[in-house]
Formats: C-alpha cells, sequence, structure tokens
C-alpha cells in the first residue's frame, strides 16, 4: 500500500498558482480520476494538497490532471512546482502541516480546524477509508500536544491577524477607520475579532448570506451590510478585508475607479486574503489604493516568526516522535494481516495471528 501526498504552497507557488488549483476538484473525484483506494483534498489560502492511498504508484503527473480537470491547462505543458511525499516522510509533513509548523504564519491555528474539515468532507464522501482515518486521527492528536507542549502560538499567528497588524502600521489608530469585512467564514470572523481587538468600532460585514453577515455582524458589534450594497461601500471605507469563496474576482479596476473620484486625499486600502482573489490586481495601479494579497503578507509573517522560532525545534521533536510510533504501529497491523492471510491459505484459523 502507497501512502502519498502531493501538493502546492506557498513555499513552492505564489498565489497567482496556487488559486487555479483551488476549487477544480474534490477528493472523490480524484480517487475515482486517478484509481486511488482513498484519498483526501487540503485545500486552503496557503495550500492545496491531496493525500492518498494507493496499490500501486501513481504519477504526480496523474494528480495534477485531477486538479486541473476543470481549467484549460494541458498538464503535459504546464507544470506547477508541485511536491511530493511518500510513506514517512508523507506522515511526517502532514503532522507539520496540522500543527501549524509549515504554515505561512508559523503556529496558526486555523489549519487544523481546515485539515479537520477536509477529513470530514472525504470520510463523508466515502474517499477517505481506515488508513487515512488512523493518518489524519493522529494528525490531530500530534496538534493538539505540539500546542500544548510548546509556545509555538505566540504573537500574531493567523493570516487575520497579521493583515491586521499590517493595517495597523499603515493608519497607525485603527479606532478611526471604517471597515467592511467581505466574507463570514472562519478567516473572516477571526479577522473581525483582531479588528475589534485592536480598536475598531465601525465594522461592516458582507456576505451572500445576509442572515450568516448579521449572525457575524452582531458576535463582533459591527453591523451587517446586503451583498448587492458592499461595492457601495467603498465610498466611504477606508480598509476592505475579503476572504470569500468566489472563484472569480468580485471587485476590478473598472468598478473601483469611478468611486475613488469621491475620495481625495483618502487611501483605500485593500487587504484580499482570499484563494481564488477576491481583488483583480489591477486594482493596486489605482491611485490612492493599496492592495496587499496573501503573499504580500508573507514578510510580516517572517517578522513574526523569530519570536516563536526556539518552539520550532521543540514541536519538531514531538513530531518526530510520533511519526516513528505511528509508522511502526501501521507495520505491526500489515504484519498482522500478513500472517493472518498465511494462516487462511493453511485451512488454519486466521484468529491466531492476533496472539502473535
Amino acid at each position: 500500500m502507497n501512502l502519498f501526498c502531493i501538493g502546492l504552497s506557498h513555499h513552492t507557488a505564489n498565489v497567482a498558482t496556487r488559486e487555479q488549483f483551488a476549487g477544480n476538484a474534490t477528493a472523490e473525484s480524484i480517487a475515482r480520476l486517478a484509481g486511488c483506494a482513498e484519498a483526501l483534498l487540503l485545500t486552503t489560502c496557503n495550500r492545496v494538497e491531496v493525500y492518498a492511498v494507493s496499490d500501486k504508484r501513481i504519477s504526480t503527473d496523474e494528480i495534477a490532471r485531477c486538479l486541473m480537470a476543470k481549467t484549460n491547462h494541458d498538464p503535459y505543458n504546464y507544470a506547477p512546482p508541485f511536491y511530493r511525499y511518500e510513506d514517512n516522510k508523507c506522515v511526517q509533513h502532514l503532522f507539520r502541516v496540522a500543527s501549524g509548523l509549515d504554515s505561512m504564519v508559523v503556529g496558526e491555528s486555523e489549519i487544523f480546524g481546515q485539515a479537520k474539515k477536509a477529513y470530514e468532507s472525504a470520510r463523508t464522501s466515502g474517499a477517505a477509508g481506515p488508513y487515512l482515518h488512523r493518518l489524519f486521527q493522529r494528525a490531530f492528536r500530534v496538534a493538539k500536544q505540539v500546542r500544548t507542549h510548546t509556545d509555538i502560538a505566540r504573537g500574531a499567528v493567523s493570516v487575520g491577524s497579521v493583515a491586521v497588524e499590517l493595517a495597523q502600521r499603515i493608519f497607525g489608530k485603527l479606532s478611526e477607520c471604517k471597515v467592511l469585512v467581505l466574507g463570514a467564514g472562519e478567516t473572516s470572523e477571526r479577522t473581525a475579532r483582531a479588528l475589534v481587538s485592536r480598536g475598531i468600532t465601525d465594522l461592516r460585514v458582507s456576505n451572500r448570506s445576509l442572515d450568516r453577515a448579521r449572525e457575524l455582524a452582531q458576535d463582533v458589534g459591527g453591523r451587517a451590510v446586503p451583498f448587492d450594497d458592499w461595492v457601495m461601500q467603498c465610498r466611504e471605507i477606508d480598509i476592505l478585508l475579503t476572504s470569500t469563496a468566489s472563484e472569480t474576482p468580485l471587485l476590478t479596476s473598472e468598478i473601483l475607479a469611478p468611486m475613488l473620484w469621491e475620495r481625495v486625499d483618502r487611501p483605500l486600502f485593500v487587504i484580499d486574503i482570499a484563494v481564488p482573489r477576491n481583488v483583480d490586481p489591477s486594482v493596486n495601479e489605482l491611485e490612492g489604493v493599496y492592495l496587499y494579497d496573501i503573499d504580500s503578507i508573507r514578510s510580516v509573517a517572517e517578522q513574526s516568526l523569530a519570536l516563536r522560532r526556539q518552539q520550532v525545534a521543540a514541536a519538531e521533536a514531538i513530531i518526530a516522535d510520533h511519526v516513528i510510533e505511528f509508522v511502526d504501529s501501521i507495520s505491526r497491523g500489515l504484519n498482522r494481516l500478513s500472517q493472518a492471510a498465511e494462516y487462511s491459505s493453511r485451512g488454519e484459523n486466521p484468529l491466531r495471528a492476533s496472539e502473535l
């Protein structure tokens, strides 16, 4: 049985490349098209990864074709920087990912919830079976232990909190800023709470589901804005933070340009932490507009890493121990199955194998 992970992340691909593979496949479709016994798809703003189990080796190109099923790219002529981990290296990589060690913001906690959602989705669809079940359950245990026994989560530990830190550097006192958060998912909620903690009093939330926008706005002391009206808010706000699941840009230079005439000497700071991006890159060319996407946040994240670097070694040691233990447990399990099959082939009671 071959365990492997194929993917790309902020380490190997920029946001323009990553967004081309977001939302193009499911764990179930990958298992079916590539012929995997089990498969799980983990897609976040920083990574697109496939974890799979197969009876035979499946090439990286084959997985790439599955991820590009809904795009116009030919995987034979388009080779983004996919990486591949197999067996114990795959186990180690997943444990690092779930623990936040492989994140752009080392120690961030969103990835833990995103990995759990990816696992639940794959399990519900039937794409994830017993092997991935054991692997991901162990990964969740490892992540909890890392957070309990190290200070890896000290400082700014989420994309949202780093984005807010960047906004504070630009504007100084955020209490005087008007902010619109577009999208009401988990990342938006964390970011909204981070904004409020930094003094924001005028916070507006817009989402395709108005009920969800109202719910989040009520939780953070803001107010909801109907999704059809959010663009007009750009006449008033100082900061726009976007994090929706839209597959196409919601804000373009053509839409925004007419509103800038009413913003004389008032900059508009746009933080787009969605993948695919919600804001067209051309917006950054407009006078008075400052656009930062998920990759632009990297420098701020790297500075916060210095505060937690000494904790990384302790986290890596915990992960190394769990990798050895998990791989050994899988090997023992496979040996027991092999012995049971041997007993059965000789017409003996296969249950005796469990006694060895």
